[in-house]
């Protein structure tokens, strides 16, 4: 069965609480907030396949996702709530883990985890790191994560991160922590997904386009071992309809993203809209 989450990433932030709340009620399954730590007035690139230009100015309004997410939390009862995607490679494994278990814990245990490497080389600058490391931080840095959630003390050494025997308390409420979802297409970004993550996300697909990575991560799952666990595959996409959900469905997809609105103001009465259509 494939379910409908809300992205609110192209929804003003003066908006997010009021779309939330009307997603709830509608009975979307998620809703789902993209990040990032900075914007440099310089950009290039973009996160979406074959282009070259980014996708939002730098002085695009951003929040803390966690922040923003967690008070969601507070808002609602049911609705789960997850990052698209968070860049835990430009933090370090301790302000990441508790910014995760926060979320966890006041919301009762709905939260998921988006993560990535990362596309824009200009914010890593500015953050100090160095863009062709951000993959292995990552993996270091998922990895760190994974230790704190689950075990009473850690010591670690590692390439880019290293400290002395600590406690991290509570644990999450999701064992043995919220479900890790990997964005992103590059070999590299599919291969984390399956050796290391809980499912994978992907952006503006449709059931024809993702069938081939969706065959691909269960290829490398496979290889990795990996098959017996659980594993969500998300994309962002359209939906008009029950039977659009069954064709996603078909496709392999466990959810799809959808921002049914061109502008802010609109965003409810938009998922209004594709509820009676869809849900």
């Amino acid at each position: 069965m494939t379910v409908l989450g809300v992205s609110l990433g192209n929804l003003h932030p003066h908006f997010h609480l009021d779309a939330t709340l009307e997603a709830e009620r509608l009975g979307f399954e998620s809703v789902w907030l993209p990040e990032h730590l900075v914007f440099p007035i310089d950009m290039r690139g973009s996160p979406l396949p074959g282009h070259d230009h980014p996708p939002v100015p730098p002085t695009t309004p951003v929040f803390d996702a966690f922040a923003m997410l967690s008070f969601l939390a507070g808002k609602t009862e049911r609705i789960r709530l997850g990052t698209h995607v968070y860049l835990l490679g430009l933090r370090h494994p301790f302000v990441s883990a508790r910014a995760v278990q926060t979320l966890d814990i006041v919301s009762g245990g709905r939260a998921e985890v988006g993560i990535g490497a990362g596309w824009l080389e200009a914010e890593c600058r500015a953050a100090g790191i160095s863009f062709s490391d951000r993959g292995r931080r990552l993996d270091e840095a998922i990895a760190v994560c994974k230790r704190l959630w689950t075990e009473d003390v850690v010591e670690h050494r590692g390439e880019f991160f290293a400290f002395e025997p600590v406690a991290f308390e509570p644990k999450p409420v999701q064992r043995p922590w919220p479900p890790l979802l990997v964005g992103g297409e590059s070999k590299a970004a599919l291969r984390r997904a399956a050796y290391l993550a809980d499912g994978w996300l992907g952006l503006g697909h449709t059931p024809q386009s993702v069938r081939p990575l969706v065959e691909r991560l269960h290829e490398l799952r496979r290889e990795a071992e990996t098959t017996d666990t659980q594993f969500q595959i998300t994309v962002s996409g359209e939906v008009s309809s029950p039977e659009d959900l069954e064709v996603w469905a078909d496709a392999g997809v466990h959810r799809v993203l959808v921002s049914p609105w061109k502008r802010s103001p609109e965003a409810v009465e938009s998922l209004r809209r594709l509820a009676e259509k869809a849900i």
